[in-house]
């Protein structure tokens, strides 16, 4: 997934507005990926960032000095109300415990009319042709195999409804298109023998035949020699309300 992270986080910080001047938050940040943009727009005093993993807060500090990352929950951020111009979160809205609460946090931490916004892949409607592509040889192999989980916001709209629910106003969605390059078919196949995500875990408990047939399957789907595929993200902005 990492690869289409700097394509995917170009994306959101448009359709967010972020620009130089602002004050930020990156919500969930992982080992940086968002934050790198970010710190790109508005520079590194500028930014923060959190996130759970100890070890992703560690790569990100690492990796954008200058940058206030800190260890921490998305349902309870360590700022004051109104601290940003701007939070964002980007493919984390799905894997928060309540991610109601986390929408609701970002939002206090954001001053009256900044933005907030959030994007997850479309998994609902196959709109990751990875892994869309994935599935597609699983089901030659074994059909009505499951596929990837629903997770909160990989079906188109519900970002936006967990916005409105949220308080927020102006409130809007849609879908953002990122891409990521292959040499070719190898760079493709070999992350899913690595068992991680609900793709890889699936072609570990195959067996050696079934999983050359899946690996077949793929490779008559993709072209020959470097290729790129696209990934869509449904995402949803919306502006915090003046104080009353």
């Amino acid at each position: 997934m990492g690869r289409y992270t700097p394509t995917l986080a170009v994306a959101l910080a448009d359709a967010t507005g972020v620009a130089s001047g602002m004050h930020v938050l990156d919500v969930g940040c992982g080992p940086g990926g968002l934050t790198r943009e970010l710190v790109a727009r508005v520079g590194a005093a500028n930014v923060a960032a959190i996130d759970p993993a100890p070890q992703f807060v560690a790569a990100c500090r690492e990796r954008n000095p200058g940058a206030d990352v800190r260890e921490g929950t998305a349902e309870e951020l360590p700022w004051a109300d109104g601290t940003f111009d701007a939070a964002l979160s980007s493919l984390v809205i799905g894997f928060m415990r309540d991610a109601d609460r986390g929408v609701r946090e970002m939002a206090r931490v954001t001053r009256p009319g900044g933005a907030v916004a959030a994007c997850m892949w479309d998994i609902a409607t196959g709109g990751m042709t990875m892994l869309r592509t994935f599935w597609a040889a699983v089901g030659r192999v074994q059909p009505g195999a499951q596929s990837e989980q629903p997770l909160v916001g990989t079906a188109e709209g519900d970002i936006e409804q967990r916005f409105r629910r949220a308080g927020l106003e102006d409130v809007i969605g849609g879908s953002l298109l990122a891409k990521a390059d292959y040499t070719g078919f190898d760079d493709f196949w070999e992350p899913f023998t690595y068992g991680v995500g609900l793709s890889g875990q699936h072609l570990a408990s195959l067996t050696f035949e079934q999983r050359a047939r899946v690996r077949d399957g793929c490779r008559e789907m993709l072209p020959d020699g470097p290729f790129s595929l696209d990934a869509r993200a449904w995402y949803a902005s919306g502006t915090v309300p003046a104080a009353h």
